[in-house]
């Protein structure tokens, strides 16, 4: 057993198509939005690399039309797992553009549906980061920031712990202000996204257990190491 899948999702920025496109076709664009530390060897037949903890895909690149289109996906694995990414952008006038991305591939197994279940509601985060970086910090480039926190036993109470810490009186909402000065730009059943004047600070749901940091510095000069040490110290301190 198994399931196929597509997702579509659409946005207008407020962006040029060649912002756009650095932001998805190149590796510090990617770094930007997405999660963990990514490079590009662009054009058709290309490569885009992922690292996300020991997570480390590799796609090839299907498609290649600069300021236009972009499909990049992995071949089969021997279960028939597979994805695709195919984004799809439209100048407007006034410097804006439109984006579509369609997120296509199969899982396989019996359990299919749970991570099926994660892998929307990342996207959907992932997406919307998109666009606030595209909207917010375009010509920025970010540092990536990755820390898995302690294993979490009641979601309810974590999501309810992590606004506590934020300033919050429960769980964040889309829009809540936070004590670390910005404000809720995405938010799900398993995923918070807060931008501030110099980061996209995203807390997910992991899918075998503990509460993830993935973050995205742009404050000048700012270290991985560092961040990861005082990020992971912070989620010790609101989880542990």
């Amino acid at each position: 057993m198994g399931h196929e899948f597509e997702a579509t999702d659409v946005a207008e920025v407020d962006a040029t198509p060649e912002q756009v496109w650095d932001a998805i076709a190149t590796g510090p664009g990617i770094d930007s939005w997405f999660m963990g530390r990514n490079e590009v060897e662009g054009g058709t037949g290309g490569v885009v690399r992922g690292a996300f903890g020991a997570y480390q895909p590799e796609y090839r690149i299907h498609e290649w039309d600069p300021l236009e289109k972009l499909v990049y996906g992995n071949e089969p694995g021997p279960d028939g797992r597979r994805i695709a990414y195919e984004f799809l952008i439209e100048g407007r006038d006034g410097g804006s553009s439109a984006i579509r991305c369609v997120t296509s591939g199969f899982l396989p197994g019996d359990d299919w549906e749970d991570e099926f279940e994660a892998m929307t509601a990342g996207g959907a985060l992932f997406f919307r980061t998109l666009v606030e970086y595209v909207t917010h910090f375009a010509g920025r480039t970010a540092v990536p920031v990755t820390v898995f926190g302690p294993p979490v036993g009641d979601w309810d109470e974590a999501w309810a712990r992590l606004g506590t810490a934020l300033g919050l009186p429960s769980r964040p909402a889309l829009g809540d202000r936070v004590s670390l000065g910005g404000v809720v730009y995405a938010v799900n059943d398993q995923t918070v996204g807060i931008r501030t004047a110099d980061a996209m600070l995203r807390f997910m749901k992991g899918f075998h257990g503990p509460m993830v940091v993935a973050h995205h510095i742009f404050t000048p000069g700012a270290d991985a190491a560092t961040e990861e040490k005082t990020w992971s110290e912070w989620l010790n301190r609101v989880l542990g």
